[in-house]
């Protein structure tokens, strides 16, 4: 990732050049994100090529969340706690510029990362994340994210598998 830095999102960044092709996810950055800052209801990490910290080629969210135990598939549940709740992590949004082909991987990478780290502190047994649409489905499905048995679309992976992933690495 020596060509991007990935920090939070700060006064710094240019946030009207972003266009990731969804008008929801641009939308957010412009307009919500540095709400939900200051409302503590999501962290804001932002991709920056290194030699331009104020573009924004990619961003995504993180935020506390849990999960029923029961709605995760009984051969994870049965290594977790018996508790009614898994805590996690939940990747609310994940979005790429358009000019910036090939980062999403750079971002859910550093999220993965991120959640991982932190989960050290505060726990969480899972990430989840919603996928928008079959793309985004098949984008997590290739790094290991299963949907929820009746919740196609919301989708998880353990943070045991982020372990091993990460552990993989080059």
């Amino acid at each position: 990732m020596s060509r991007y830095v990935c920090t939070p999102l700060a006064g710094h960044h240019d946030r009207t050049r972003f266009r990731c092709g969804v008008p929801e996810l641009d939308d957010y950055l412009r307009r919500r994100a540095g709400q939900d800052i200051r409302r503590r209801a999501a962290a804001v990490f932002v991709l920056s090529p290194a030699d331009e910290p104020s573009r924004v080629a990619g961003y995504y969210t993180l935020s506390a969340a849990s999960i029923v135990l029961g709605d995760l598939p009984k051969k994870v549940a049965k290594k977790l706690p018996r508790y009614p709740h898994v805590p996690a992590v939940l990747i609310g949004r994940l979005a790429r510029d358009t000019e910036f082909p090939g980062t999403g991987k750079l971002l859910l990478i550093d999220a993965l990362s991120r959640s991982l780290r932190h989960s050290r502190d505060i726990a969480a047994a899972v990430i989840l994340v919603d996928a928008k649409n079959d793309q985004a489905r098949t984008f997590y499905s290739h790094f290991g994210f299963t949907s929820l048995a009746g919740h196609p679309r919301r989708m998880f992976l353990p943070m045991k598998t982020v372990e091993a992933l990460l552990d993989d690495r080059p």
